[in-house]
């Protein structure tokens, strides 16, 4: 089976950005990943910029995900941007809960489940649609348990496939798999995966977002200090091994969280394109 590869894009806020991002996507292309895939903000905060990157990507000839989510708006507002999307020939949908900002007034959120079913209702088959997993459990899950029914529920309402969050740890990710097929779940779980490009900011990230960097890894991390260069090459090394792990105990593929940087994805992709 081919395995498939794709990288993850935030919408820059600048034009310097939105340029800097064109020549990362144009380099990232050479490796023929199967999508590239564009962020969306709490509540849509980010839906024009968003917007804008994908279609001016997908006018590129270049097949590209939009994430989606309702936030604080109007199913009228959600289906519109939707038909853009399909009208601009998109196949490929990211379908998140997603945030709220404070202060939008916003009644509830809408679940993934309830966007697929909705994305499935006025499209049909047109999109594949792609959901979160977190083999780490969210960080509102109630319970292990039941955060996998909770993905079963998005993938039983539409959902072809999900991604997950970032992780540092192989082994949380095959016993997630096992879980998974147990609750009765049979669609692909493809890995996301995160270089470690500044620790400090990491770390600070993966605390809001309830990602595991394991105690032995941070002590490592820290121990380099200020040297960059040298959390950089070990950094890049133990996730290319990771990834290496990943592939040879069957996951389907990865998705790379690429922070905007051309590096070091782009190597670690060919390294495990030349395993293939």
């Amino acid at each position: 089976m081919n395995k498939r590869y794709s990288f993850e894009f935030f919408p820059p806020k600048t034009e310097a950005g939105r340029e800097k991002l064109k020549q990362t996507r144009a380099e990232l292309n050479t490796l023929d990943p199967s999508f590239f895939s564009v962020t969306y903000g709490a509540g849509g905060s980010t839906r024009d910029n968003t917007r804008g990157i994908v279609l001016e990507t997908r006018a590129a000839g270049i097949d590209v995900a939009p994430h989606l989510s309702f936030g604080g708006d109007e199913e009228a507002d959600v289906l519109e941007l939707i038909q853009q999307y399909k009208d601009a020939g998109v196949k490929r949908l990211v379908a998140l809960r997603g945030d709220i900002p404070s202060g939008m007034g916003a009644t509830r959120l809408v679940y993934a489940r309830e966007l697929v079913e909705f994305i499935r209702k006025h499209t049909g088959d047109h999109f594949e649609i792609e959901v979160a997993a977190y083999p780490e459990i969210h960080p509102d899950a109630k319970s292990y348990d039941k955060d996998i029914s909770y993905l079963k529920a998005k993938l039983d309402a539409g959902a072809n496939s999900a991604i997950t969050q970032y992780f540092f740890n192989a082994d949380a990710y095959f016993y997630f798999l096992e879980d998974c097929e147990k609750a009765g779940i049979d669609k692909p779980i493809y890995p996301g995966i995160m270089p470690i490009l500044n620790f400090t900011n990491l770390a600070r990230f993966s605390r809001n977002c309830g990602a595991e960097i394991p105690r032995w890894l941070t002590r490592k991390l820290e121990g380099y200090g200020d040297d960059q260069e040298s959390v950089s090459k070990f950094g890049n090394e133990f996730v290319t091994e990771m990834c290496q792990i990943l592939m040879e105990g069957g996951a389907p593929g990865i998705h790379f969280y690429t922070m905007n940087q051309v590096e070091p994805v782009k190597t670690m992709l060919q390294e495990l394109k030349a395993e293939d």
